[in-house]
């Protein structure tokens, strides 16, 4: 099995924790999409990472399409519930997750822009979509371990891969202000082996 990968990425991060926590071996192939002479589009005709190869050849890309590949070997420890629905709910805060990163990477990407050039109304509506789903993530906490149920999800992995790439992306930026539960959650994942050994390098 081959990860077409960068080493940046909060997604392509997203399914190398998903990996080693059922302990799947893989091959890391470093690709960054954005260096002149890639390879991604032999593999997603989007240009994007993360894509997976399988032992059959088969690929599959987008992290949560990657993701619900894994789940269906049937490796321990299950990240999605057995019941549809309850799954559902996972995903959904997964999407959640993915979607703060997402605005933040739009943010990111206009701050790179020359100073002239820079549109604030562009950056301060993604802001806003990373300050929202922060507060309904913290919210999610009040009295639990976990984002969803009883157990370690791909909700949570999901949430501490975006705010960890927030964290490297925006140093200055004090997401944890006011979200003490999600501070707590967010540290105590990136303890755990799987977050340590994923740690985004430039």
């Amino acid at each position: 099995m081959k990860l077409i990968a960068s080493l940046t990425s909060p997604y392509v991060r997203k399914i190398r924790v998903l990996l080693l926590e059922k302990g799947i071996p893989f091959e890391f192939v470093n690709d960054p999409p954005w260096e002149p002479g890639n390879h991604v589009a032999d593999f997603n005709p989007l240009g994007k990472v993360p894509a997976l190869v399988t032992d059959e050849a088969e690929v599959f890309f987008d992290s949560p399409i990657i993701a619900d590949y894994l789940e269906t070997l049937g490796v321990y420890a299950p990240t999605l519930p057995a019941d549809a629905l309850e799954a559902l709910r996972v995903k959904q805060l997964e999407a959640l997750a993915d979607g703060i990163t997402d605005a933040a990477v739009v943010w990111l990407l206009e701050t790179r822009r020359s100073t002239d050039k820079q549109d604030v109304g562009v950056i301060e509506r993604q802001r806003g979509k990373v300050e929202r789903g922060l507060d309904v993530l913290e919210a999610r906490l009040h009295g639990k371990e976990w984002l969803h149920g009883g157990s370690f999800s791909r909700a949570d992995i999901a949430s501490a891969c975006g705010l960890a790439w927030i964290d490297f992306r925006f140093p200055a930026y004090d997401w944890r202000a006011g979200r003490p539960l999600l501070a707590a959650h967010t540290a105590r994942l990136l303890e755990r082996p799987s977050f340590a050994q994923t740690v985004p390098v430039v």
